[in-house]
């Protein structure tokens, strides 16, 4: 099931992007809602939406068994949007981008670029257990949006983590800036992405 907002365009330039999440907050977050302005503003359809486990429980992180639930919902907004766009950018915030590589990983054609927000690159305070088993397996073209002081992985260990991404991808730093993206760096996200996309 889907359920979060929709975004539409007053002029539609064929693009949409699927926006998710963190572990603990939802779809109403000060950072996504801005980014779905920003890039409806500029023509892209926005589907901004709640994972499967904060459908289930309004509080909390995503607990055993969740994950699976949680990239099936995010399979379904793609082919929703699919429905509204002919190029489809899937990601979001720390855990939403995650969920949104492990799907691309395993089902390469679900979206045409990722949108990574603070991708959470391994637990707090333990680097050794990264998050990356799957990155051999991405194809898909994936930008990372990093704030360099974010504590889930520093911008050296982004770079190193990254050369094991099987395609295209670029890492954005953004200095002083931590795990909790603000809101206005918005616009600079979207500027950011489209200079992606014309690769």
């Amino acid at each position: 099931m889907i359920r979060g907002w929709l975004h539409e365009p007053n002029e539609p330039t064929g693009q949409g992007l699927v926006l998710t999440h963190g572990a603990g907050s939802n779809c109403e977050s000060a950072l996504l809602v801005a980014v779905a302005e920003e890039f409806t503003n500029v023509g892209f359809h926005v589907l901004r939406c709640d994972l499967a486990y904060r459908q289930k429980r309004p509080t909390g992180p995503p607990m055993k068994g969740d994950p699976e639930l949680d990239r099936e919902a995010l399979r379904e907004a793609a082919a929703f949007m699919r429905g509204l766009a002919s190029t489809v950018l899937l990601g979001g915030h720390s855990y939403g981008g995650r969920q949104s590589t492990m799907l691309a990983a395993d089902q390469p054609g679900t979206a045409n670029a990722l949108l990574l927000l603070s991708y959470p690159l391994h637990p707090l305070r333990k680097p050794d257990e990264l998050r990356t088993a799957h990155f051999g397996q991405l194809t898909t073209p994936s930008l990372f949006i990093h704030g360099a002081r974010d504590p889930f992985g520093s911008i050296a260990e982004m770079e190193t983590a990254l050369e094991s991404i099987a395609g295209r991808h670029t890492l954005m730093p953004f200095e002083k800036t931590g795990h909790e993206l603000k809101p206005e760096l918005a616009p600079v996200i979207l500027r950011e992405t489209l200079a992606f996309l014309k690769v």
